[in-house]
Parts: C-alpha cells; structure tokens; sequence
C-alpha cells in the first residue's frame, strides 16, 4: 500500500513539472555574454526574415566551450532565446 503511495505521489509531482519553456515563464532561457539579447534587443530588426523563422547564433564563452543558441523571430520583430546547446571542451 505505501508502494502505491509513494509511486502516486512521485507521479504527481512529475506530472506537476512544467517543461514548456516560454519567454514569459520561470523557466525561460536567459541570454549570457555572447548571446545576441545579452545587452537587450539588437537596435536593427529583421524586417526580411519571416515572423516566426529560427535564427541561429553560435560563439566561444569566456570558457572556450562552444556555444550554440537559436531564437525565434516574434511578431514585433524582437528575438526570443529557445535553445541553447554547450559543448565543452575537453580540457
């Protein structure tokens, strides 16, 4: 019985996670030195681009691990940070 218990009580707390990731939620990426938010929105906007077209950004971190972000051109033009991928460097 406290099996049963225990398993229901782990599944609601996964259940409960929340794994969407949205710019106006807790879990949002948040732009670091090198990203192209890092300083805010980039003063010239992608007026040819597709709204809602991928843009991606790859640089090397202050570590030298590569870096690879896309983001996602929004209605008013603005870039939201979706992803963002860390290969670090093996030494």
């Amino acid at each position: 019985m406290r099996r049963i218990i225990l398993l229901a009580a782990i599944g609601l707390i996964i259940c409960s996670c929340d794994q969407t990731s949205t710019h106006t939620g807790s879990f949002s990426l948040q732009p670091i030195p090198g990203s192209i938010t890092y300083t805010g929105q980039p003063t010239m906007k992608l007026t040819k681009s597709p709204i809602g077209s991928q843009v991606p950004h790859h640089f090397t971190d202050q570590w030298g691990n590569d870096v690879f972000e896309t983001y996602i051109i929004e209605p008013d033009r603005s870039l939201r940070l979706v992803d963002r991928r860390i290969i670090e460097q093996p030494f």
